[in-house]
């Protein structure tokens, strides 16, 4: 039997993460939650498993999701990553927060595509 995939949640903002971890739970992940990317840093350093995903805010205070996705993958080169944000996609390119390429999950998403999004970013090939 093959483990759950673990997911490393980023999210500034409570009334966002909350519903988010309890979708992933539901669906059987197990679930790091920090609420910015210094916390998150910690968390992925003293986790002793593996983190098969990032899933992360673009835009929070003091570190923003793809500053987090750049240290991460210092300690964790195999971590997926997915964005999700509030901001349209032209917004974020405009402003070089991400590569053009970067798929991002458009907030306020379902679950149907929050789901399907994680499914989609385990199966890449990191």
């Amino acid at each position: 039997m093959l483990a759950a995939p673990t997911i490393l949640l980023v999210e500034d903002e409570p009334g966002v993460r909350g519903p988010i971890r309890r979708v992933l739970l539901a669906k059987g992940y197990h679930v790091l939650e920090a609420a910015n990317g210094a916390e998150a840093l910690e968390l992925a350093t003293a986790h002793e498993g593996s983190i098969d995903l990032l899933l992360t805010d673009v835009v929070m205070p003091v570190m923003g999701g793809a500053e987090l996705a750049r240290h991460l993958r210092e300690v964790r080169p195999q971590v997926r990553i997915l964005f999700m944000t509030g901001f349209s996609p032209e917004a974020i390119a405009s402003h070089g927060v991400l590569a053009p390429d970067t798929t991002l999950l458009q907030k306020p998403f379902t679950v149907e595509e929050l789901v399907l999004s994680l499914a989609r970013a385990l199966q890449s090939a990191g």
